[in-house]
């Protein structure tokens, strides 16, 4: 015959038992919900970057061809102003 502790320690094996195989059932049917969240999310993380880089992309073109300008402008003026100094240099001699 059993006594109180035994009885008490095969019921905790048992909901223990029970408890384990509820747990992995449940989890091989969330995991196709996971899956699909995870794929979900990444879908709309990589369309937020890609629209990211195509403003960055505009934007920076911009400035690239602001600053091509400017330098096509200061290279003018050098150049300008190179030549004025040759012919000065060549008048006084």
């Amino acid at each position: 015959m059993k006594t109180n502790g035994e009885s008490k320690f095969s019921y905790l094996l048992i909901g223990l038992g029970l408890g384990a195989m509820g747990g992995l059932m449940f989890a091989l049917l969330a995991r196709k919900e996971t899956r699909e969240s995870l794929r979900e999310s990444s879908s709309k993380t990589l369309d937020y970057l890609n629209q990211q880089g195509k403003k960055l992309r505009e934007i920076t073109g911009g400035i690239v061809e602001k600053g091509k300008e400017l330098v096509g402008h200061r290279c003018g003026s050098v150049d300008a102003t190179t030549e004025g100094d040759i012919g000065w240099i060549g008048d006084s001699t």
